[in-house]
């Protein structure tokens, strides 16, 4: 069994990783302090180096050279596999869900002496996923993708639909539009991206990964998800809703055609309708997400992702200097945001300065980034685990068959779920009932 994975964690209550007994800094004592400092930052996002060059030239001792790397489960395979031989960067890009992973092979430094004072800069449901429910801090939250309900004004205008505020209004919704057009829908369940699934239980309160006296428990099949499961199968099953992926020539047709009028995404939404749909521009409009709870308003997550310090850094304190003023600083945000084109997770950059207009796309909707401003705050924590990658691998082979034969969700969820934890206990994790 891997008890080398369990020493460092004891209660949680957000989804945290089974760290490391060794909690090393594997490349040394900080060195930032005797001279000029070189940092080396693998990242994915676009232009970083751009954003990185600002600061250069205002700290002149600390260099901080970009190299672009692929996104991903290849980034993270690179980053453990370099961690191994003790070559890592100083500095990592990573997604909130691969943080774990990261952890629990020793390739992340604990980072909470420095950068503790960040807190404060972003939604709770953001830092927690950076702190696995412990003690420690092992990245600064980047970028962040919080749900929200996208929709075309005309054409719920010409149906006659009212924008769904809870999820059986939504449900309601799809049938009025299949009974008035059925030659259209809704939106549709798509099986070729986990992640809007996973940020979709998020909102209803799932914790798929837990930690519980030093062992992992696993709660994919819980009864969040699995409500969240049915009713996404249950429209499907019915017909109310599409059953095709999404991001192929025929989910791009359909709305760009308005023969899907809606679309659950994030709010990086508009970047991708902009060439999906083109011929749509600014007929479309944002709101919240669906609510279970109207009296408790939550959304999940779709993307996302910090910058984590390495334990191969000889210069940690620098290094984590580097990726709070990254995330926290005005000028560093609003080059992220014009150059790198994320979406900030600090809550202050969300809204003025590069922010300030609304996206081309939706120039009808001039408070387009002052509500999903007010949606992230509502950012529900996410709950992660040692293998994501298996748990999206399955969801998609076993969701894919039950969206193809319009049946079978439970199921699908079932094996997801066992899938999960047979893997956990073959990297010998110990895996509570």
């Amino acid at each position: 069994m891997r008890h080398r994975v369990v020493a460092t964690v004891s209660a949680v209550a957000l989804g945290a990783a089974v760290l490391t007994a060794c909690g090393s800094s594997g490349g040394g004592g900080e060195q930032g302090s005797s001279g000029p400092v070189s940092l080396t930052y693998w990242a994915w996002a676009p232009n970083m180096d751009k954003v990185a060059a600002i600061w250069n030239k205002k700290n002149p001792d600390i260099k901080v050279t970009v190299q672009k790397q692929a996104s991903g489960d290849d980034l993270v395979t690179k980053i453990i596999t370099a961690s191994k031989a003790h070559q890592a960067p100083d500095l990592v890009q990573a997604e909130f869900q691969a943080l774990p992973t990261l952890v629990s092979n020793d390739a992340l430094a604990d980072i909470s002496k420095e950068v503790g004072g960040a807190k404060d800069a972003f939604a709770p449901g953001l830092w927690q996923q950076t702190t696995l429910g412990s003690d420690a801090v092992y990245a600064v939250p980047q970028d962040s993708g919080p749900l929200m309900f996208f929709y075309r004004t005309d054409l719920f205008q010409q149906y006659g639909l009212e924008v769904p505020t809870t999820w059986d209004e939504f449900a309601a919704t799809a049938k009025a539009l299949k009974a008035k057009a059925p030659d259209k829908a809704l939106t549709t369940f798509s099986s070729n991206d986990s992640g809007l699934f996973a940020g979709l239980a998020q909102q209803a309160g799932a914790q798929w990964w837990t930690a519980q006296d030093q062992k992992w428990k696993v709660g994919i099949d819980d009864s969040a998800t699995r409500k969240v499961a049915d009713f996404w199968g249950g429209l499907v099953q019915e017909g109310a809703i599409d059953n095709q992926p999404m991001y192929t020539p025929a989910w791009n047709k359909a709305l760009n055609t308005g023969q899907q009028l809606a679309w659950v995404s994030a709010v990086w939404a508009p970047g991708v309708l902009t060439t999906a749909a083109p011929d749509t521009k600014g007929k479309w409009a944002m709101a919240r997400l669906p609510q279970w709870d109207p009296a408790k308003p939550a959304t999940g997550s779709w993307g996302g992702s910090t910058t984590a310090v390495t334990t191969d850094s000889k210069h940690k304190a620098a290094a984590a200097e580097f990726a709070t003023w990254l995330n926290t600083d005005p000028e560093a945000l609003a080059a992220l945001v014009k150059e790198a084109g994320v979406y900030p997770a600090a809550t202050a950059a969300q809204t003025g300065g590069a922010l300030a207009a609304s996206p081309d796309f939706f120039a009808g909707q001039a408070d387009f980034y002052a509500k999903a401003a007010e949606i992230a705050k509502t950012t529900a924590p996410a709950a992660w685990g040692p293998n994501v990658n298996v748990a999206y691998t399955f969801f998609k082979d076993e969701f894919g068959k039950a969206a193809k034969a319009r049946s079978g969700f439970g199921a699908a969820l079932t094996a997801m779920q066992g899938a999960t934890v047979a893997d956990l206990k073959k990297q010998g994790f110990e895996v509570a009932r």
